[in-house]
């Protein structure tokens, strides 16, 4: 692993509060929050928070106009446990909770009415296999039940100037399905299984933002030990602030050659002795009928359709997804 992607033993994040650096101008303009660390085993954005509140702390970095709040690590429980999760997954069933039953619960606590305070978030992330840095939206402006939005064309123009090549949208959609998948075939026999099948466990940080009025981007900025990943989360930061007029700087152009895909199925790992055939990479292609995975019980798992996997994870929990299927989305990015 890279030094720079190290959990530095000065770099101390008490497990009992959260660190929030927040910088204010005089004048007004949008208020925009940064996480990282959501998942405890994924610093790049933790690395690339830092160097931008060192910037703004000395400033050689200076805000124009609006704010900018930033988390370094927002789970620092599994940050100092060096793992994707405290006690849960805390970007799954987000919510505030009157009576917290775990770690994560209280952090959302905290958290929920952080993110309603802003008006966008851009959430720093990572992944387990190698694969490049990607950008992940919501849906488009819609009225419906899962989840209602009216801020996609803003949300759109950030996703295509983070510095990134490749968007990818449908994931709460996909999510659901899967929900109710798990639904008609796991025993809930206990908290883990009620949350899993619960039909808003696919709610994490940008769901909820959205839910608030406000919009929101994941940023996935490589593979988790990547030494480049930080510099994809600083670039996107700084294009962020450009972009939203926060700094007095030159507003990036949208990205010209964007690859548009999205999530169309979810795939749980249902034992543990369930396998891939190979060590995927996220969008690695895949053609229909090709074989991705092996159950304990010898069932092949198969390619439904073409197009490309999606957050391989061969260390899943059993009851939770093993991957994504992809294929180009028919959605237009041209007006971002």
């Amino acid at each position: 692993m890279s030094d720079s992607l190290k959990h530095p033993a000065a770099q101390v994040y008490p497990t009992s509060q959260l660190r929030i650096h927040q910088f204010a101008a005089l004048a007004p303009g949008p208020r925009l929050i940064v996480l990282g660390a959501v998942h405890g085993n994924e610093v790049a954005g933790s690395r690339g928070i830092e160097r931008v509140v060192a910037e703004l702390d000395s400033g050689a970095l200076q805000l124009a106009r609006g704010s900018v709040t930033l988390v370094p690590v927002t789970n620092p429980l599994a940050y100092q446990k060096v793992q994707r999760n405290g006690d849960r997954n805390l970007n799954r069933n987000l919510r505030p909770n009157d009576s917290p039953q775990d770690y994560e619960d209280g952090i959302a606590n905290v958290l929920c009415p952080l993110l309603a305070g802003h008006e966008v978030l851009l959430d720093l992330h990572s992944f387990q296999a190698p694969s490049q840095a990607f950008a992940m939206l919501g849906p488009q402006d819609n009225s419906g039940d899962l989840e209602p939005f009216a801020h996609a064309a803003q949300e759109q123009a950030l996703a295509v100037r983070l510095g990134v090549n490749r968007v990818v949208e449908g994931w709460l959609s996909t999510y659901a399905v899967g929900v109710q998948q798990r639904l008609a075939r796991t025993p809930v026999q206990d908290r883990a299984g009620l949350l899993s099948t619960d039909p808003s466990y696919g709610v994490g940080t940008t769901e909820y933002m959205r839910s608030q009025g406000g919009y929101a981007i994941t940023l996935e900025c490589g593979q988790h030990d990547d030494p480049a990943a930080p510099g994809v989360a600083y670039r996107a930061i700084r294009n962020t602030l450009a972009h939203l007029g926060l700094v007095d700087e030159v507003a990036p152009p949208p990205c010209q050659e964007l690859e548009f895909l999205r999530l169309t199925q979810v795939v749980d790992r249902f034992h543990v002795d369930d396998s891939f055939v190979r060590a995927w990479s996220s969008f690695d292609p895949l053609r229909a009928g090709d074989l991705v995975a092996t159950r304990h019980d010898g069932t092949p798992v198969l390619a439904a359709t073409d197009g490309y996997i999606v957050f391989p994870n061969a260390k899943a929990t059993p009851g939770n997804e093993w991957f994504y299927l992809a294929q180009p989305s028919a959605r237009d990015l041209g007006a971002a």
